[in-house]
């Protein structure tokens, strides 16, 4: 009889999970594992909202085991020490886990490998549709531009989906711990698990995705980053279903996972991109904790700022658009370094991600892989592009819910007890273009606003298209895993 060890990280799924059917195919019986490292916590990277959700994952995986005979085992301390201990329990021939791209991944893996040798199997394609360093420029280790990677990561196979196996059997006697997680939470998380993310996405309208997705008021994005994460959904899955059902919106959602895996392989290649500028620019970078404290809690007197800021302390999750607005704003107007921005969003968000966390903050803090990394997006007249009604502000400040339609935008003039701008709306520019040396003479730093610009039928790319009327580019980016240009 033998046994194989399916070891699950990001990966918390039954369905289209590489390591799992690798294990289930190579041997008799399989050890589902999961280990709770705390290294991880030691980094700062457990944060409550995401050992709520992952409670929830661990919770639905092992029914979802339960369902097929089996069961998971979770232990807590080091996982190489861990998965020797449980392989040796039960009698494990081969060990299975799915690449990573963080340094601590990489780490992981190694210390895996010393004890296990060629007993582990690293399986990659688990976490991203295209393994990091698949498709590669000539003579370079990873694209640096998201638009020439789109374009081979397109042209690149994909693999087959896998479905879930229907029989698992599990060897007895294996020995399992209860992890309990404590820790102040957002009011309003979502629900963790495989079940929970496949039944959004069955709900989810993916064809208006590329006509709502920036509508901050109209919440039309699919609100699937968390279950990407941490691996309940299989973004390889995502990509084909969304493929096989055609239209601008799927292709726009498509993108996404692209921007996605671009991500991933920028921070494969540069691992020290997670806390350097991926592109130096000499910033003299701001220093006020006053101003950030009042950026953190939603109190800057600009209320589309706030709205985002207020969500995201709520739901553990932020628009896309208002990522995009929020960083914007602290890096560009505030001029305030854009690690205190992702350390933030880290310590709230539930899909927040290494890899899309911090290269999105590069990416609009202009330090990143933007190729015009000078823009700066004027809050307000953001707010009057993606929120004309106001509703979304009204939703999220109910303090100015009494302010009709977009004039809720500019508080200052109608309501003398909201919180006055930290910025004057003429100096939002003021700082960045006095702070940054490397700043071209006479560049544009945002564009009026325009009609909007939605997506060629076919291409599902707003990156790098023009309105012809207009001469507005569209802004390409935004801060998840599946709702941005990143």
């Amino acid at each position: 009889m033998t046994v194989s060890i399916a070891l699950f990280t990001q990966d918390l799924r039954l369905h289209d999970n590489p390591v799992l059917h690798a294990a289930h195919t190579a041997a008799d019986q399989v050890v589902p594992l999961f280990v709770l490292d705390p290294a991880v916590e030691a980094a700062g990277f457990a944060a409550p909202n995401r050992l709520a959700f992952l409670s929830d994952c661990l919770a639905d995986l092992d029914a979802s085991l339960r369902r097929a005979g089996s069961r998971l085992t979770v232990r807590r301390g080091a996982t190489a020490e861990q998965t020797a201990r449980v392989a040796a329990e039960a009698g494990a021939g081969t060990v299975h886990v799915a690449a990573g791209v963080t340094a601590f991944a990489h780490r992981r893996e190694a210390r895996l490998r010393a004890v296990l040798g060629i007993r582990l199997h690293v399986h990659d394609a688990s976490v991203t549709v295209l393994p990091p360093g698949r498709v590669a420029p000539a003579g370079r280790d990873h694209y640096a531009v998201f638009t020439p990677y789109h374009r081979a990561w397109r042209q690149a196979p994909h693999r087959s989906v896998l479905a879930a196996p229907r029989v698992i059997r599990t060897p007895d006697g294996i020995g399992s711990e209860n992890l309990v997680f404590r820790g102040p939470l957002s009011p309003s998380l979502p629900h963790g698990g495989e079940r929970a993310g496949r039944e959004l996405r069955r709900r989810w309208d993916v064809d208006a995705y590329a006509d709502v997705h920036d509508d901050l008021a109209a919440d039309g994005t699919s609100r699937l980053s968390p279950y990407l994460h941490f691996g309940c959904l299989s973004a390889t899955e995502l990509t084909a279903g969304a493929l096989q059902r055609g239209g601008p919106g799927a292709e726009a959602f498509v993108r996404q996972l692209a921007w996605r895996d671009f991500h991933h392989q920028v921070l494969a290649a540069r691992p020290d991109a997670a806390h350097r500028d991926y592109r130096a620019r000499d910033d003299r970078w701001h220093h006020d904790e006053h101003e950030a404290e009042a950026w953190r809690q939603g109190r800057t007197g600009y209320p589309i700022i706030d709205a985002g800021m207020r969500q995201l302390a709520e739901e553990g999750w932020m628009h896309n658009r208002a990522r995009l607005l929020t960083a914007s704003f602290l890096t560009k107007s505030l001029y305030l370094d854009w690690r205190i921005g992702a350390a933030h969003f880290l310590s709230l968000l539930v899909d927040g991600d290494i890899a899309v966390n911090q290269l999105n903050w590069q990416w609009v803090a202009g330090t990143g892989t933007d190729t015009r990394p000078n823009r700066v997006l004027n809050p307000l007249r953001q707010a009057d592009r993606y929120d004309p009604t106001g509703d979304y502000v009204r939703r999220w400040v109910p303090e100015l819910a009494h302010l009709p339609g977009p004039s809720i935008h500019r508080p200052w003039l109608l309501d003398g007890d909201y919180p006055p701008p930290i910025v004057a709306p003429e100096d939002l520019t003021a700082r960045f273009q006095h702070g940054r040396p490397v700043l071209r003479a006479g560049e544009r730093q945002d564009r009026p606003p325009g009609p909007p610009v939605h997506p060629v039928a076919g291409s599902g790319s707003k990156a790098g298209s023009w309105s012809r009327r207009s001469g507005h580019r569209p802004d390409p980016t935004p801060l998840t895993s599946d709702e941005e240009p990143r």
